[in-house]
């Protein structure tokens, strides 16, 4: 019983980890789209 507590535990702080991750990656991609539509405006 304890390793299987043990072993939710664990998953659950790799699940938030990922979360994180992802939503890390979601704001660079969007500051690069950013980047794009400023560069193609100043380029206007």
């Amino acid at each position: 019983m304890r390793k299987l507590i043990l072993l939710a535990v664990v998953a659950a702080g790799l699940a938030v980890a990922a979360c994180n991750t992802v939503e890390g990656a979601g704001r660079d991609v969007s500051a690069a789209g950013n980047a794009v539509t400023d560069t193609a405006r100043d380029a206007k």
